[in-house]
């Protein structure tokens, strides 16, 4: 009876397969844009169903339906959404219209979505897919170019992040990053993330757009939503590259035989005698050529996703290694991410995503880059019995008494990252319109720094007679729990949006540092600390803890789809600003918009197919500043202790002097904007009016020392500044033909910055010490100038003879040396003395313009990217010029122009130019920082769908690139893209000791499963 059953059952199933088989209807198309174009990459899915195939080069498509009855769904990203009901046709050929053409292009805004057509506030969106056409190993870096308005500055260093500002500078104390919102999950970095994870990054530059994320706004925000799987057949996708990274516009350096005649003039400058001679010297030591390389990098990514109608799923791994053109420097990141949507009910979905990210890198050398552009070519890298090359033999002194190798040898410093972050959502609509949404996301980190320094013996200088070894653990823990209540309501040709949001937040951390003597190396899994002198070690540990509790709401309304209105208020209470009842802060916003190509008499103009006006104005807020400002902290140690009466007494000192009541840090913008799309939406174009006004700023201001404080500086609400400036965004696309179709981006950002007030009124603020010697700083901040304006002495040309010394403002000065222009005294007129009061603004390290150009080129399988990057009116203070205390050496630009004697030059210094008053901030080490790059370029070939169907891939692509490659510019160091040290304004474009950008050479293939 059993058997019979089973016999059955296989009868039944057979008979039905064979129904299905026979009912099933073959179907072929094209699908192509309203231009024409073939559209490769289109989805075309059974509704109801997983089964679809894509689109290939050609724009065609076969497949099976079963039924008349069956539609076809035709989806693409940046296209509208099309269905086809199957009926009798056996060839369905479909035309995608381009939603940014209806207006109806989706935009990510704080906690939401808008149709680009509704956003009031300046919004920029770049798709992931532009980001990964670039080799970049941080995400940020693909922006670089792109979106007027925001100004990247990249590092060389492997894993190093970009730093990034939007419209200028957004604060001058704590962090200047901006906030990176990554799937609901709050960063102040986003090096963990793979490039290729990422669906769009949405960049939000005024503040009526930023005001809902009030609390750490002040710096702008970048919104990031990663992909998400499709429903449909699963879809395995590789993109990996490999190339290599070599030093761009590297320095010539002065050879030995130069080096060894200007080290004579300097001891003979100095009252000594010739100390080298320079014809027993040739080319030398090129230390730059000595210490950096060609450096290989790899990346790889693996994707699979799929799903049902039910569920989807993003399954993504990663892997990078990059070494640096530093020996011994290298950086690895191994990267996992997983995410699942399911729709439970009808009414409910829930969903999550987790990612982990692991890195290590083998540090550069400290103080590597000012070692080589010091070291004297005269000394040789090893003598010829295999020791080091020592510069204690050749009588130089002290100044650049290193081997550049030897440094590089015995530096051993790891450093290791660990981050997990998620984040869970569900989201229930509760009645038509009406959607509750709830979110907790997290992030938990841990790093770790071992430094091991051995003992050694290389030169006279260079040794080490105790090893040390020292390990530095920081660990993070964040929290965030958000709820938002959403309703959507449409009432003839009335919209309405209405968002309710409550939001709580932890932030905690923890550092823990030790150290111990003589810890003996056998090898890297043998340190422990427990293996040192008992009396030798060290720990100290740190940490703190900030809260966060907010309630925000926005209404957007829009009438006819002509006027708009959005407006949110936020309310942000920190634990950072509890004192004297200042916890909360509140951030209002509001933004109006017009379309004015919906009126009425628009309709028969045939210039405009999209005009819109918007205006907007909100206020955000900075908490990005370390933990209980004004709360005073006491020292105590062995310098504070004392006898009375024979007993030992542990005294304490006041740490700094501290204000009162530390407030929130506000800015305060305005934008006005106008948008425009003409020639049938070909041409579109974007242009910003922007004010944006940091109040309240936090600033440490300087003090005097007698006062017994540890630190000279209180921290305090302390000044006003502001940005102001204007962004155009320029992009023309067309398709010439079914093969030929090309388009052109330009965008240009301009940005002034000003002091508006400080609160020590006349007395500036001083910074930028970073390389210069004698404790002279290089920038001031000051009402009327910009953040950070550099500050010195002007240059009115060379002395040239003692006579004309004599006759000068400056006595003690010597032939050869810089003559400063005399101009103020205490009376505000020349006094004929050179002092402090002489020094001017010299250069201002704030651009004021940043801009781009991309294009893209499609001809049949081969696709073409050019993308173009500069700065204009920006300057750099080179400081490695003058950062000198000896015989370090020059370049070959200054050998070639230095003074030498009378008439020689009036422009270059002699090559005392570390002495006297010469090493002091003057105009001679301010030049110019402008610059044109080509940023990247890439060659693809996309294999035909004939080929890649026989080796059972869906798409197969290959690419040849290139970035960095073409760099012009008049400054003279290794690069002008000059990152601000410890990433403050006040310290920023200052070269001292900095890790330059290079270029980069990959090939790279895209396969598609």
């Amino acid at each position: 009876m059993r058997t019979f059953v089973r016999l059955a059952y296989l009868l039944v199933f057979l008979i039905v397969s064979t129904v299905s088989l026979a009912q099933q209807i073959t179907v072929s198309g094209k699908v192509s844009s309203s231009d024409g174009a073939a559209l490769p990459g289109v989805s075309v899915l059974i509704k109801g169903t997983t089964i679809g195939v894509p689109t290939d080069a050609q724009g065609t498509y076969t497949i099976k339906v079963p039924a008349q009855s069956s539609v076809l769904v035709f989806s693409m990203i940046g296209m509208m959404a099309k269905e086809v009901t199957v009926g009798s046709q056996t060839a369905i050929n479909v035309t995608l219209d381009d939603d940014s053409r209806a207006l109806s292009e989706v935009v990510v805004v704080g906690y939401g979505t808008q149709r680009k057509l509704d956003v009031t506030g300046a919004v920029a969106q770049i798709k992931g897919d532009d980001i990964i056409k670039q080799p970049s190993m941080n995400a940020v870096s693909g922006l670089q170019g792109k979106v007027a308005g925001v100004q990247i500055n990249n590092s060389g260093k492997p894993g190093e992040a970009p730093q990034i500002r939007i419209r200028g500078a957004g604060t001058a104390y704590g962090s200047a990053n901006p906030l990176y919102v990554v799937d609901g999950v709050w960063f102040d970095d986003i090096s963990f993330l793979n490039s290729g994870d990422i669906e769009s990054m949405n960049i939000l530059k005024d503040a009526s757009a930023q005001s809902i994320y009030g609390v750490r706004a002040a710096n702008g925000v970048v919104l990031i939503t990663t992909k998400k799987g499709k429903s449909g057949q699963a879809v395995v996708n590789y993109n990996g590259f490999v190339g290599y990274q070599k030093v761009t516009n590297p320095i010539k350096m002065a050879n030995a035989n130069e080096y060894a005649t200007m080290v004579n003039e300097l001891s003979t400058i100095n009252g000594g005698k010739p100390i080298l001679d320079p014809a027993q010297y040739g080319q030398g030591t090129d230390w730059y050529r000595q210490i950096l390389r060609n450096a290989p990098i790899t990346n790889h990514q693996l994707s699979i996703s799929g799903g049902t109608e039910k569920s989807t799923y993003n399954l993504s791994l990663g892997y990078l290694y990059q070494d640096g053109i530093v020996e011994r420097n290298n950086f690895k990141r191994y990267t996992a991410r997983l995410q699942n949507d399911f729709q439970v009910l009808n009414n409910l979905k829930v969903g999550y995503t987790a990612t982990g990210a692991f890195s290590s890198s083998q540090d550069e050398a400290g103080g590597i880059f000012r070692q080589m552009y010091a070291a004297g070519p005269v000394v040789p890298v090893y003598y010829a019995d295999g020791t080091y090359g020592d510069p204690t033999d050749y009588n130089l002194g002290d100044g650049n008494n290193f081997n550049p190798q030897v440094t590089v040898d015995f530096y051993n410093q790891i450093t290791k990252k660990t981050l997990l972050t998620g984040n869970i959502y569900g989201e229930l609509t509760i009645l038509k319109g009406l959607t509750f949404k709830s979110s907790f996301g997290g992030r938990y980190s841990q790093d770790e720094t071992r430094s091991y320094t051995p003992a050694y013996v290389a030169t006279f200088k260079q040794r080490n007679t105790t090893s040390n070894l020292e390990f530095t653990r920081p660990q993070a823990r964040y929290w965030i729990l958000e709820n938002t209540l959403t309703y959507t309501k449409e009432i003839g040709d009335h919209n309405f949006t209405a968002l309710l949001g409550q939001s709580a937040q932890r932030d905690q951390s923890y550092k823990l540092t030790a150290s111990a003597l003589n810890v003996p190396y056998t090898r890297e899994g043998d340190l422990y600390l427990a293996l040192g002198n008992a009396d030798g070690r060290n720990v100290k540990d740190e940490g703190d803890l900030a809260t966060y509790a907010s309630y925000f709401g926005r209404v957007n309304y829009s009438f006819q789809d002509r006027y708009l209105i959005n407006a949110s208020l936020r309310a942000d209470g920190s634990s950072k600003f509890y004192q004297g009842g200042n916890a909360w802060g509140y951030f209002p916003s509001v933004g109006v918009g017009w379309v004015i190509s919906s009126e009425p008499f628009m309709q028969n103009q045939r210039i405009f197919d999209n005009l819109k006006f918007r205006a907007s104005w909100g206020k955000i807020g900075n908490a990005s500043v370390p933990s209980n400002l004004s709360t005073l902290t006491v020292a105590n140690g062995g310098d504070l202790a004392a006898f009375f009466g024979g007993q030992l007494y542990t005294g304490a000192s006041i740490n700094s002097i501290i204000p009162p009541v530390t407030y929130w840090e506000r800015g305060v913008g305005t934008d006005i904007g106008l948008e425009a799309a003409l020639l049938k939406s070909r041409l579109t174009v974007e242009l910003d009016y922007y004010i944006k006004e940091t109040q309240q700023a936090i600033f440490d201001i300087p003090v005097l020392s007698s006062i017994g404080t540890s630190s000279s500086r209180i921290i305090g609400n302390q000044a006003t500044f502001r940005n102001r400036g204007l962004e155009v965004a320029l992009n023309w696309r067309n398709t010439i033909s079914k093969d030929v179709s090309y388009s052109i981006g330009a965008n240009a950002g301009l940005n002034n910055n000003v002091v508006l007030a400080v609160s020590s009124g006349a007395n500036p603020i001083y910074d930028g010490g970073v390389g210069l010697t004698g404790g002279a700083q290089a920038t001031r901040t000051q009402v009327g100038d910009p953040i950070g304006s550099f500050y010195g002495y002007i240059v009115d040309g060379i002395f040239q003879t003692e006579d004309e010394v004599k006759a000068s403002a400056q006595p003690n000065a010597k032939p050869g040396d810089f003559k400063y222009r005399d101009i103020s005294g205490t009376n505000g007129t020349p006094d004929g003395a050179i002092t402090g009061l002489d020094r001017q603004v010299i250069g201002n390290p704030n651009p004021k313009w940043t801009y781009g150009i991309n294009t893209n080129l499609t001809v049949k399988n081969f696709d073409l990217t050019l993308d173009f990057q500069g700065v204009a009116k920006v300057d750099i203070y080179n400081a490695n010029l003058g950062w000198r205390y000896g015989n370090e050496n020059f370049t070959k630009d200054f050998y070639d122009n230095r003074w030498h004697g009378a008439g020689t030059s009036n422009t270059y210094p002699s090559v005392n130019i570390g002495g006297g008053q010469n090493y002091l901030p003057n105009s001679f080490y301010v030049q110019d920082g402008s610059y044109f790059r080509v940023r990247n370029a890439q060659l693809g070939y996309t294999f035909a769908p004939e080929l890649t169907q026989r080796l059972k891939l869906k798409k197969l692509r290959v690419y040849a690139n290139a970035q960095n490659a073409f760099n012009f510019f008049k400054y003279k160091g290794l690069s002008p893209e000059v990152r601000a040290n410890e990433n403050k304004p006040t310290q920023a474009g200052i070269d001292a000791n900095v890790y330059p950008l290079s270029a980069t050479y990959n090939f790279g293939v895209n396969v598609t499963f």
